[in-house]
């Protein structure tokens, strides 16, 4: 089977009304979902939940049981999510639970609760051991479709010995992409927190040595300080936090809370709304970041960043890339992101997957480094064949082969397999950029092999780079064959996309100086009545000088190679001033018959004419060029012919040019 990503075109709503049976305080949630529109070809296609109780707790479970703490009205809302489906996912609406009265003091949940068991693995739900010390965790119940909602869960918690008051940021919307990302349009708060809109300044005291020791020069006394280095998740500069979050986001939400028991942890919903715009960037991995601020006294907290992948349809397996858009200017050195997902259908578990995944020639295979992956495995070694779970990596001329050999990952369709996520694997890798690759857009996927059955294939990953500025310097001289003695020369500034590849468009503005001078010969001449003949022979000189402004609004250029480009476009051309000096010479001579031609000097002419102007002689016409030299970046030479629409009509250009 093969299957690749479509976008949902679906119109049609469908519905799951949601039915609750109350006894006393205990509550069983379930509902009465519609049929799945399977996509051919693809597996099977299923349900998976999220399940909100309105007190502050939540499920991934299809058919969760609650226990009340509280007597009150409650609302319960659930968002399901379609796999493997061609529709949109049903719409449930809120239920209202009323319970009346609490008899069970030890009333219990088991919706999953944050820290009740533990910062969840991506996929395993495997419990952590740094649990117990973990403080904020996020997580969210689908990936994000162009104009779906996706729910994002916020848990944080106390880990301190004291009852605390501080505040938790969120930021989205990265600045990396020219449109929004998501809206958020609802945010659901179950602890007495506030949305507070405030300038996020950090102003706090000191930072907070409290959580550890710190052995001192005394024997037997150990002091309650600790001096850790800082990670990823752990910080101590605030204000530094805050202003670099606000660099690579355009929006965030700040909220406060109050007293956060020793211990005690709580959760924060929010929905979130993928924008219509982003269906463009789908493949694309975006972040999330939300920092935790446990006690305001203090400079400590934590940061953590949630990946979302753009999609267009809930498929499991799915490659995506953070390389959707990138400043090419930045990227040499820069390592490109890549993940590929997938998920054992099968009605066994799955021993051996191997991903076959496309690697345009851009990237330098050999800088290829494994960050992350599940099942988690060391990696193979290359010298000897091992007995233990690895993963094995090949580097071929097109592509990359991750293979789990000797794993163990259950199938959904395998007998006793309820959680779904167990059946999901993934990996996560980073490349670099070779040294010579081009400003090429670029489409890969990845061939799934689950054992020795067909391959099921990802969507295609794009990666495109951004237009970027380039600017040039140009300067060169100009030829106008139907001038003589003529010279003018220009310099100027071009403005084009950074080191396009092969097509782009081009603007250019330059200024010249020029002068020419025309040498023009006439006569005039008049008989008499008794034959004799009156002649002037005439000699203008004239010389012009001119300071123009030329303008190619748009031109497209076209790069053959590295070195070899050529061009057409619109010329523009108006002087901004202008002045002339005109001589004319008049020699007058008589021609008398029978004695020929006699010259009289004192009836000699010498007049003289200056004139100035000012804006004025515009000129448009078309031309073509070639450039040789760097024609995508650095110094190249031109040459360039201009058909005018008016006079003169030709004029050919030389000139050099550097782009930076």
């Amino acid at each position: 089977m093969a299957f690749s990503q479509t976008v949902v075109l679906d119109t049609i709503t469908r519905s799951a009304p949601i039915s609750i049976d109350i006894q006393g305080n205990r509550a069983q949630y379930n509902a009465q979902m519609p049929p799945l529109n399977q996509v051919a070809g693809a597996p099977k296609a299923y349900y998976s939940y999220y399940w909100e109780t309105g007190d502050g707790n939540y499920s991934f479970k299809e058919k969760p049981k609650h226990s009340y703490k509280k007597a009150g009205d409650y609302e319960v809302r659930l968002w399901s999510t379609n796999n493997y489906d061609n529709g949109k996912p049903p719409a449930s609406r809120p239920k209202k639970v009323t319970i009346a009265q609490v008899t069970d003091k030890e009333a219990s949940t088991d919706a999953e609760s944050a820290f009740a068991k533990a910062e969840l693995n991506e996929i395993s739900g495997a419990e952590s051991s740094l649990a117990r010390d973990t403080d904020l965790m996020v997580r969210h119940n689908r990936e994000p479709i162009p104009e779906q909602e996706i729910v994002l869960i916020t848990s944080y918690r106390n880990t301190k010995d004291y009852t605390t008051s501080g505040k938790l940021y969120l930021f989205y919307n990265d600045r990396a992409f020219k449109d929004d990302n998501f809206k958020l349009i609802d945010t659901r708060l179950h602890h007495d927190e506030k949305i507070v809109d405030e300038t996020i300044i950090a102003s706090t005291m000191d930072v907070d040595h409290s959580d550890g020791y710190l052995a001192s020069t005394y024997e037997s006394y150990l002091k309650e300080r600790t001096l850790f280095v800082q990670d990823s998740t752990k910080r101590t500069d605030l204000p530094l936090t805050l202003e670099q979050s606000r660099g690579e986001y355009r929006n965030s939400q700040v909220i406060t809370f109050d007293e956060l028991k020793p211990g005690e942890e709580r959760n924060i919903f929010r929905t979130l709304e993928t924008t219509p715009e982003m269906l463009k960037d789908t493949s694309a991995i975006v972040t999330l970041r939300s920092i935790f601020v446990p006690d305001d006294n203090y400079e400590n907290h934590s940061v953590k960043d949630t990946e979302l992948e753009i999609v267009t349809s809930h498929d499991p397996n799915k490659m995506s890339s953070n390389g959707t858009i990138m400043n090419y200017r930045l990227v040499r050195f820069k390592r490109l992101k890549f993940k590929v997902r997938f998920q054992n259908d099968g009605e066994g578990p799955a021993n051996t997957i191997k991903l076959e995944v496309d690697t345009p020639e851009m990237f330098d295979r050999r800088t290829l480094e494994v960050t992350d992956m599940y099942p988690k495995c060391p990696i193979c070694p290359k010298e000897r064949e091992v007995d233990y779970s690895c993963l094995d990596t090949i580097l071929k001329k097109d592509k990359i082969i991750f293979t789990f050999k000797k794993i163990y990952l259950p199938g959904t369709a395998q007998k006793n397999v309820t959680d779904k996520d167990s059946t999901k694997g993934f990996v996560k890798y980073s490349m670099k950029f070779g040294k010579d690759f081009h400003k090429t857009k670029t489409r890969n996927r990845t061939a799934i092999y689950f054992d020795k059955n067909p391959p099921i294939y990802t969507n295609y990953s794009t990666t495109r780079f951004l237009p970027g500025i380039s600017i040039g310097v140009k300067a060169g001289t100009i030829f106008t064959p139907s001038r003589d003695n003529a010279s003018e020369y220009f310099a100027g500034v071009t403005l084009s996309p950074f080191k396009s590849y092969r097509g782009y468009f081009q603007a250019e503005l330059f200024l010249s100086a020029s002068s020419f001078e025309t040498l023009r010969n006439f006569e005039t001449s008049d008989v008499n009545d008794i034959g004799i003949e009156s002649l002037t022979r005439f000699s203008e000189q004239a010389e012009e000088q001119a300071i123009s402004t030329y303008l190619v609004p748009i031109s497209y250029r076209y790069n053959l190679n590295n070195i070899l480009a050529v061009g057409a476009g619109v010329q523009l051309k108006v002087d901004l001033s202008s002045s002339c000096d005109t001589t004319t010479t008049g020699t007058f001579s008589q021609i008398i018959p029978g004695e020929g031609e006699i010259a009289d000097p004192s009836q000699d002419t010498v007049q003289t004419t200056e004139c100035d102007k000012g804006f004025g002689n515009f000129q448009s016409g078309l031309f073509i060029g070639a450039n040789v030299g760097g024609v995508r970046i650095g110094p190249s030479a031109g040459v360039r012919y201009v058909w005018n629409f008016n006079e003169p009509t030709s004029q050919i250009q030389l000139y050099g040019i550097w782009k930076f």
